[in-house]
């Protein structure tokens, strides 16, 4: 078979899947649909309907797009159907139900951010991070009736620096995501339909997971060694963003939440309690469970990021502050 004559329908939505639909379209391969999102409800009144990364992309490149509301509505299985695809590619979509990924004569397989087993869920590339991980990669496997338990077809490694953070990785990983998934094409094409996959080797290792990140996940636990609250600044910068709540000693009853973009370790010890602050010749620094953390980069309420320098220079209030502890544990 020729990849000119495999027929596929693609499946994405943000930014992160356009890099792989961009590939297959500019390689020549035959991309006959594409399925994403419902447009979003955006602005103050929610006034306006904003298309998602992928729909702006296929809608330039003119090709047909589909947004279901419900997957199983019988009106999108009958639209589907009649573009007769060969195989479908799913990447950071949504879970589909088997009617739809059963539904080509090759199957249906996807690009998922990890190297699973590891990290399934919806937040792979923060929980690695997080979790203070030097490796991830992406892997490519068919869809079955579980989230993310499919067989693996293929993978391949991303080393993740010390000092690197969300963005980094995504992009390193959306590069990636792409090449993967035509060399997982070719190898269908290659096999005429038929491909090599293993079983997810899940009884050799403690599994960990990549839940969803809520607003409340971001929250900066200081009751932990510096390189946890490290790692967790940098697997959540720059966007969600992680957030502190700092109380003027004087006006509890105003507290100022602070995003933080930016730290920075260091080796010395902090003799104070979790969360007590420390100004320094302009610079920051909050107490953890064992050492002092330089907090470099921020944001204040109603301001843009900035420097923690800049912030500090002049608030001589700073040192009649403290930070809100929180004694809950972060998952």
């Amino acid at each position: 078979m020729r990849k000119e004559d495999l027929r596929i329908i693609f499946m994405g939505t943000p930014e992160f899947a356009v890099e792989s639909l961009k590939h297959l379209i500019d390689g020549g391969y035959k991309v006959v649909a594409v399925i994403t999102q419902p447009d979003k409800p955006v602005g103050r009144h929610q006034e306006k309907l904003q298309p998602s990364e992928v729909k702006k992309y296929a809608m330039e490149r003119g090709l047909p797009v589909l947004q279901p509301v419900k997957m199983k509505d019988p009106a999108f299985i009958e639209e589907l159907r009649s573009y007769k695809a060969d195989l479908q590619i799913v990447v950071a979509f949504r879970m589909l139900p088997e009617i739809v990924w059963d539904m080509p004569r090759f199957g249906t397989f996807n690009v998922h951010a990890a190297l699973l087993p590891q990290y399934r869920g919806a937040a792979p590339i923060n929980w690695a991070i997080i979790n203070g991980e030097t490796e991830t990669g992406v892997t490519t496997f068919f869809l079955d009736k579980n989230i993310d338990t499919g067989k693996i077809i293929m993978q391949k490694h991303f080393p993740i620096p010390d000092d690197a953070d969300v963005e980094y990785v995504y992009n390193g990983l959306m590069k990636l995501g792409a090449s993967i998934a035509k060399e997982t094409i070719d190898k269908i094409i290659e096999g005429d339909g038929n491909v090599k996959s293993m079983p997810q080797p899940e009884e050799e290792t403690v599994l960990k997971p990549a839940p969803k990140i809520f607003k409340e996940t971001c929250q900066i636990n200081w009751n932990q060694p510096a390189k946890k609250v490290y790692d967790f600044v940098r697997g959540l910068s720059p966007y969600p963003g992680t957030w502190t709540i700092l109380l003027e000693r004087e006006k509890e009853d105003k507290p100022i939440k602070l995003k933080i973009f930016k730290t920075h370790k260091t080796e010395n010890i902090a003799n104070e309690p979790a969360g007590t602050i420390l100004l320094e010749k302009n610079h920051l620094y909050i107490a953890t469970a064992d050492n002092w953390l330089e907090i470099t980069e921020l944001q204040a309420p109603g301001k843009r990021r900035i420097q923690a320098r800049d912030f500090v220079n002049g608030a001589e209030w700073l040192t009649r502050s403290k930070i809100e502890i929180q004694h809950t544990e972060q998952k």
